[in-house]
Order: C-alpha cells, then structure tokens, then sequence
C-alpha cells in the first residue's frame, strides 16, 4: 500500500510532539487545588506582609486559593525547611527573602542546603529599611545616635525580628562601621519586635518601610535615615545613613521559591503569573507606597541574583563576626 508523504510527515510530527503533551496539560490544570505558601516567620512581619498580598493576587488570576501559613522560629529556618522538605509538586511554596541568604553564613548548622534545595520561582521586589527610634530616646540624627552609642557603649537595646533578620544584619553592619555598641535583643519575628519598638522596650531598630511608615506618619516613631545609598521617594526628606557612615548599604529582597525537581513547567507558569501582576499598575502603586521596587525576573536569573546576593553578604557577615545563637 502506497503511504503519501503528508501522511509521512504528519505522523512524524505527531510523535515528536507526545512527549510533550502531559506537561503542557499539568501546566494548564495547574492549580488544581488549594496552594499552601509558608511564610516562615510569625504574622505582621513584612514577610508574612507580602506573602499575603501575593497569595492574594495569585489566587484571584488563578481560581486556587493560596493559603499562607506561618511556621515561625530559628530566624526563619523552621519554615524553610518545612516548605523544602515538601513534596515537590507546586502544592508547597515558600516565601523567599535576604533573609535566607543571610542564613547560609549566619548558620552553622542547618538541615537543608538553602542554594541547593530551592526552585526560585519569581522575585517580587527589592527594598531599603529605615533606622527608627522611640521618640523616648534622646537622638533625632544619625551623628546624634553614634555619639549617643559611644558615649554609652552597650546601653541602647536594638531590636530585631530574630538571628539572620533584615533588623539583625542591617544592625550589625551599622555597629560595625560606625564603630558602636548596641546590644542586639532578637525576637520571634517582625510583629512583635516593632511592638517592643513602639512600646519604647527596645528603643532602635533598622525596621522595614512596609512595617514602619504608618508609624512614622503617626508620630509613634522618629526616622533617622534611610539604608540606601539615597533617598526613598516614599519618605523624600530622610537622608540615608550612608551620608553619615559612606559605604553602607542595606537592600532586601522577596520573591517565591519551591522546593527542589518542582516540575518546570510548574515553575513557569507561576512565574509567568506573578511577573504579569507585577506589571499591574496597582500592584506597582502598592507596593511602592511599602517602600519597595518592582524586582521581575525570569527562574534562571533570580537564582544567579540569590548566589550573588549570598556571597556578598557572606563577606559582610564573616567579618562582622555575626552568629546565630
């Protein structure tokens, strides 16, 4: 029997294609069911801040509820660790940040290899902290505070949302390049260290702007500066503490991660998800209103900026001496 070469040819081209047809048919049934987001520090954090607003948005683009869950404890570890410990298969995410790049060199001993164990999936944005104070403490600038320090070495208590936060290591990077003592009194996350703040107990903290702003409007706390190079458009008449202590420089980052062999093309249709609600002007709005800067960026690039990011840190880190309890 005589076979026409169309006939050839379109056999061939479907055989080429099979392989192909489950994981472009998981990519399009996925989510097919609710997603669990580990935000791996307690409510009112500026992680569990931005775990919400980006559950929320994916949940509304793709008709799965993301439901967050804090697992609190050992300056984020605990839920990191929960999160890369999960089955594999897009149904477990984890709320990524500077702080677990810290973690790596901050951390002797750990149960999980950060770099190695995670998918990164999408970054979401990149943001500078504010060093406040309680109006109770007797500085209204950056050189009022260091000469304050200085002449009352250990005495101001600086709070944190625990060993490897962004309020821990901004903290210890001013200590030691404004040449200062200040006692470092580590919570259980971000809420309950601002309340401590507010409540004048621990009088200083290098805090989020997400967590921070309405205070300072407020009145309840004073900024002293900014921890980029310079000035933030949301809080334009702050000076950065770079123009008092030069060089310093403190930028955090979240985005999303999974655990590691989450199929691909899982991995790419959340990250084609987030990047286009990041191009959402409202989303832009809000999150610029916190402090932040839109970060987009494909897998493969936010993994380089993550090993990047961790090796600089680590260098910071060591020379500061800075260890996990």
């Amino acid at each position: 029997m005589r076979v026409s070469r169309r006939r050839v040819l379109r056999s061939l081209a479907s055989a080429v294609a099979l392989p192909f047809v489950p994981a472009v048919a998981r990519a399009q049934a996925y989510p097919a069911r609710p997603v669990r987001l580990i935000a791996p520090y307690l409510p009112g954090g500026v992680i569990d801040l931005y775990a919400r607003l980006i559950g929320q948005v994916l949940s509304e683009r793709l008709g799965q509820p993301f439901v967050v869950e804090n697992r609190s404890g050992a300056g984020g570890n605990i839920g990191t660790e929960a999160a890369l410990r999960a089955a594999p298969d897009g149904y477990t995410l984890l709320q990524i940040s500077s702080a677990n790049s810290w973690n790596v060199t901050l951390c002797d001993k750990l149960n999980f290899d950060f770099l190695h164990d995670v998918e990164p999936i999408a970054s979401i944005y990149q943001a500078p902290a504010v060093l406040v104070v309680h109006p109770s403490l007797p500085v209204s600038t950056v050189p009022q505070l260091i000469a304050y320090a200085k002449a009352n070495p250990g005495w101001i208590n600086m709070g944190s949302g625990g060993v490897g936060s962004a309020q821990h290591v901004y903290g210890e990077l001013f200590k030691m390049m404004a040449g200062v003592d200040m006692l470092h009194v580590p919570f259980r996350g971000g809420g309950p260290a601002l309340t401590s703040l507010l409540a004048g107990q621990t009088p200083l903290m290098f805090d989020t702007v997400a967590t921070s702003i309405e205070h300072i409007r407020a009145g309840k706390l004073r900024v002293l500066a900014v921890t980029s190079k310079t000035r933030m458009a949301v809080l334009p008449d702050v000076p950065a503490v770079h123009d008092f202590v030069p060089g310093f420089e403190g930028i955090g980052w979240q985005g999303l991660g999974a655990p590691r062999n989450t199929p691909s093309d899982v991995i790419m249709r959340l990250n084609r998800e987030v990047n286009a609600s990041l191009a959402d002007p409202r989303l832009t709005a809000r999150i610029a209103d916190l402090g932040g800067t839109v970060f987009v960026s494909s897998p493969g690039d936010f993994r380089t900026f993550i090993a990047d990011y961790t090796e600089t840190w680590a260098k910071v880190i060591r020379f500061a001496g800075a260890k996990a309890d």
